[in-house]
């Protein structure tokens, strides 16, 4: 059974509005011309600019010391899982225990990040760190520490780990005007390539003067330090009246979100051939730095292995301080390309480097494209994603740098077990460039953005009285028989835009009696997620209502009916 709303009309309408609305929204060329507060400076900004900003300052240095943290922590955890077993599966566990949280609860954990309070998930990550870093003290002083307890508390630290990158990413763009966003991130990568050397560093010294545990000591106090930092900073918590998301319902929402923007497939499908070919040189560098020693597993090819992810580390800060003249010089679709293109002569250097005095500049080319490129791609991902939904959104961008640098790190190994390192790492160089121009053919990204800000235009309905069960709207259109083609093609626009919100489910629907006739029906999970598609509506969404309208011929709006759905 339905119930029947057909009192509310146009004041009511999801695409209509009496009042409040705002000029339609355009295209963007450049994203990095839009700004918060007005036109941005004469100046063009530097990389080091959004430091200026004091809480991107106090969380950017908080970015920093969890990354040094998280890099202590692997290497104190696979030195003590050495010293527990001999057992080469359980000590390559370490790493994968690492990462699994990762791939497992980033989605969950970018939902929760959107539905929450940002601030205090932030807090409670590096509170949990802490917590696991002192269980791990407290193991290894008691003698009571496994190998199969230190997997199970390394899992434990990751699930911190898969908590926290959502929320920070997320906050970003809170901090900082939008044409200073490129080099917020930028410095994000300085703080991740600065921390992989300097966390070993610290961690080395550590376990070879005090011991192991005092590195989890050092971790646990840094992150409490860190817990304590954001305690102190007073960040509102938009209000919202239709209380939080359902967790299921948040995360079906994001995917959604994703499945419906070809924004977000263009930026997928070139991270996927970026860290699909990346994770060549990475997965094999231990390999490649016992090659350079001659084939030996002696201790000089761990300090060659050493100077190598160091020489990365530091082409990754290279490409930060250059990444102005890169943006300068390049648009976002042809930096991936130039990103893709020096990766691939970088992993040749590497593979054929008769010397480290040949494969270090190697590595620094790899780091500097790593970070030129994981930016372009990163800085689209944000640009794409409205505030209500970015958690999610970056989440899932999180995931397919995961899931892609795994694959690839094991089709590369295996080539390498059927050929050679040097021949896996050459097809890794033309495949990754021949995938990437086949992407740029199939699906051009031409950096034109959406106006994603969120715009008040259509009033939600006042006058219905919630019931259980879905909602159904209906929107009913007269359209010029001669025009039909294209109206049908621009309604494909608004199918996007309403499963974009949260919509279950849409159609289209053409009378057969009267040709002229269509309606637009949209099905939302509840009363309260139907409302949750007003909040959600953009300046974008605006102007598509308006070119909908263009297309109606009758002298009054189109008209909308809503209905309640009894459960069976």
């Amino acid at each position: 059974m339905a119930h029947d709303d057909s009192a509310a009309r146009a004041s009511h309408n999801p695409i209509i509005s009496d009042s409040g609305q705002v000029p339609a929204g355009k295209l963007l060329e450049d994203p990095s011309a839009m700004h918060d507060g007005g036109a941005p400076p004469a100046a063009a900004p530097g990389v080091w600019t959004p430091l200026a900003t004091p809480t991107f300052r106090m969380l950017w240095m908080i970015w920093m010391t969890a990354n040094i943290c998280m890099w202590m922590n692997d290497v104190a955890a696979a030195w003590l899982m050495t010293s527990l077993t001999t057992s080469p599966v359980l000590v390559a566990l370490v790493q994968s225990a690492s990462t699994m949280p990762v791939m497992l609860l980033a989605l969950p954990s970018g939902a929760l990040a959107d539905i929450l309070d940002r601030r205090r998930y932030f807090i409670v990550t590096q509170f949990w760190v802490a917590a696991v870093a002192l269980l791990l003290c407290l193991a290894v002083l008691s003698g009571q520490l496994t190998p199969y307890l230190l997997l199970a508390l390394v899992f434990a630290n990751g699930i911190g780990l898969a908590m926290r990158w959502p929320v920070f990413s997320a906050l970003i763009p809170e901090l900082v005007p939008k044409h200073h966003l490129p080099f917020a991130m930028a410095l994000n990568g300085v703080a991740m390539n600065a921390s992989r050397i300097i966390g070993p560093l610290v961690a080395g010294a550590l376990i070879a003067s005090l011991g192991s545990a005092w590195v989890f000591v050092l971790n646990a106090v840094l992150s409490i330090v860190s817990g304590f930092v954001l305690l102190r900073w007073k960040r509102q918590q938009p209000a919202n009246p239709l209380g939080r998301e359902r967790l299921g319902s948040a995360m079906r929402v994001g995917l959604q979100f994703i499945q419906e923007s070809p924004r977000m497939h263009a930026v997928l499908l070139r991270t996927v051939c970026y860290f699909l070919q990346a994770a060549a040189i990475m997965a094999l560098l231990p390999l490649t730095a016992q090659r350079l020693d001659h084939g030996t597993a002696s201790s000089g090819s761990a300090g060659t292995f050493t100077l190598l992810l160091a020489s990365m580390g530091a082409g990754a800060i290279l490409g930060a301080m250059l990444l102005p003249r890169i943006r300068q010089m390049l648009s976002g679709e042809r930096t991936v390309l130039a990103g893709v293109a020096a990766q691939s002569l970088a992993t040749l250097t590497v593979a054929f480097a008769p010397h480290i005095a040949v494969a270090v500049p190697g590595m620094m080319l790899s780091g500097l494209a790593l970070l030129a490129t994981a930016n372009t791609l990163g800085v689209a991902a944000q640009m794409a994603l409205p505030n209500w939904v970015r958690a999610r959104g970056m989440s899932i961008y999180q995931m397919s740098i995961m899931g892609s640098t795994a694959i690839g790190a094991a089709i590369w190994g295996k080539v390498a077990s059927l050929g050679s390192v040097q021949i896996s790492m050459a097809v890794a160089a033309v495949s990754g460039l021949t995938a990437l121009l086949i992407v740029q053919r199939l699906n051009p990204d031409r950096d034109i953005e959406e106006d994603l800000s969120p715009s008040r235009a259509f009033t939600p309905p006042t006058a219905l009285t919630p019931e259980a069960g879905r909602v159904v709207v209906t929107i009913e259109y007269l359209i010029d028989p001669a025009r039909t083609g294209a109206f049908r093609d621009l309604m494909q626009l608004s199918r996007r835009s309403r499963l974009r919100q949260g919509a279950l489910s849409w159609s289209l629907l053409h009378s057969m009696s009267q040709p002229e006739r269509f309606v637009e029906q949209i099905t939302d999970e509840s009363w309260t997620e139907h409302l949750r598609r007003f909040e959600r509506v953009t300046t974008a969404d605006v102007a598509l209502r308006d070119r909908k309208l263009s297309f109606h011929k009758g002298k009054e709006p189109p008209v909308v009916q809503r209905y309640f759905t009894d459960a069976l």
